[in-house]
């Protein structure tokens, strides 16, 4: 598939007709096909009540996660999926011991918010420590360093794939190469890869793999995923964990005993509601193929740095494109102002304090409307459109 036949799926997501769209990097555009999927969800609680569980419901997570699994390339019954991130990460690390020597968990500070706090919390209350590698520029994580830090005592090393705010991929291949070599484990939190990057569960060898469907696969909120090796995927014991995880639910047994495979990573009732939609998506981007789609991507990003530069803005999003994700964030003066100014235009994009504007074209972006946005801010500042919002509260979202 060449690029440009990319666009033919453009009327797969009917915001488009009306909006520049450049913000899957935080919520991608609904698909045409979700408002029939949900009459569907509907249908089948009103028409089928408390019998819908046996037609389907309760195998969902695992089904929908079979949707989600070539794009990672992992096997069918090996993805399972989860509220959110955090909660998939947090039982992640419930499942390991840090009572002996290898008590220490390897992060960076550049790694998701929400994800650090679980960790910080959990560290604390299973006996690990944490050691913060440190970023020097705010954009990146030094690979050596970060290296380094994997050493004897290291039980977990827990990053990310594609650092939130200046879409910096880190080495996956090479985390885990040399992880495993120390004899640790590692937890990779591929929210901002899968969909937008090729991502292969089995080249790099990952211990633990979660994501979601929010961004770049344009499932909505509410499904996030979680793959675990085969490997040892039953050798663990999740603390944080619910009856879809027990091997008899139904018997309502009063003590754990963990059911095989993908379900014993599973924790309470599943958000059923969002697991009819979020493999809608995915789909699409399964149909377009995550090569053109990466291919697309590293041409609209550069398109973006080199306009952006020649105007004398800050770019925050790594030059090399080979360690750059979809999202260039963009420094220009009033930025927060300058964003409310776009979006109030209908060309959505977000801002994150620390990095700027952050533009993230996908599959389906024009090539013109890369240059919508630059002109679109060089406007905002040049007529002073952003002083309209300048005493207004900031609502970074």
């Amino acid at each position: 598939m060449t690029t440009d036949s990319l666009l033919a799926f453009r009327h797969e997501f009917p915001i488009l007709e009306k909006t520049t769209y450049m913000v899957s990097n935080s919520l991608g555009p609904m698909p045409r096909t979700v408002p029939g999927k949900l009459a569907e969800y509907a249908a089948d609680w009103g028409d089928l009540g408390v019998k819908a569980w046996t037609k389907g419901w309760w195998e969902k997570p695992i089904d929908v996660g079979n949707e989600i699994a070539p794009l990672i390339n992992a096997d069918a019954g090996e993805v399972v999926m989860m509220p959110n991130v955090t909660i998939a990460q947090s039982a992640v690390v419930s499942a390991i011991d840090f009572s002996g020597p290898r008590d220490t968990i390897v992060m960076t500070d550049l790694d998701f918010p929400s994800v650090r706090y679980a960790y910080q919390q959990m560290a604390a209350r299973f006996g690990a420590r944490i050691v913060n590698v440190r970023s020097d520029d705010g954009m990146t994580i030094d690979q050596d360093r970060l290296l380094s830090a994997i050493d004897e005592r290291t039980r977990l090393v827990a990053i990310s794939h594609v650092l939130f705010k200046s879409a910096f991929i880190n080495d996956a291949n090479a985390i885990c190469e040399h992880a495993h070599k120390m004899g640790a484990l590692v937890s990779l939190d591929a929210f901002h890869s899968v969909g937008i990057i090729p991502v292969d569960v089995k080249r790099s060898n990952v211990d633990f793999l979660t994501g979601g469907v929010l961004k770049w696969l344009c499932g909505g909120p509410g499904g996030c995923f979680l793959y675990v090796s085969p490997r040892i995927r039953d050798t663990l014991a999740p603390a944080l964990t619910g009856w879809q995880a027990h091997a008899r639910p139904f018997a309502f047994e009063e003590q754990m005993e963990y059911t095989a495979g993908a379900f014993r990573w599973l924790n309470g009732t599943p958000v059923i509601p969002a697991l009819y939609v979020s493999a809608e998506g995915a789909k699409i981007i399964r149909a377009a193929g995550i090569d053109a789609i990466r291919e697309k991507s590293i041409r609209q990003t550069s398109r973006l740095i080199d306009l952006a530069e020649a105007r004398g803005y800050k770019v925050f999003a790594p030059r090399d494109s080979d360690r750059r994700g979809g999202t260039v964030a963009i420094d220009a003066p009033n930025g927060y102002e300058v964003a409310q100014v776009l979006l109030a235009r209908e060309i959505l994009v977000d801002y994150r304090v620390g990095a700027g504007i952050r533009v993230a074209p996908h599959f389906f972006t024009r090539d013109d409307e890369i240059d919508t946005v630059i002109s679109a801010i060089d406007e905002a500042i040049e007529t002073g459109a952003w002083e309209a919002y300048s005493n207004k509260v900031s609502v970074v979202t």
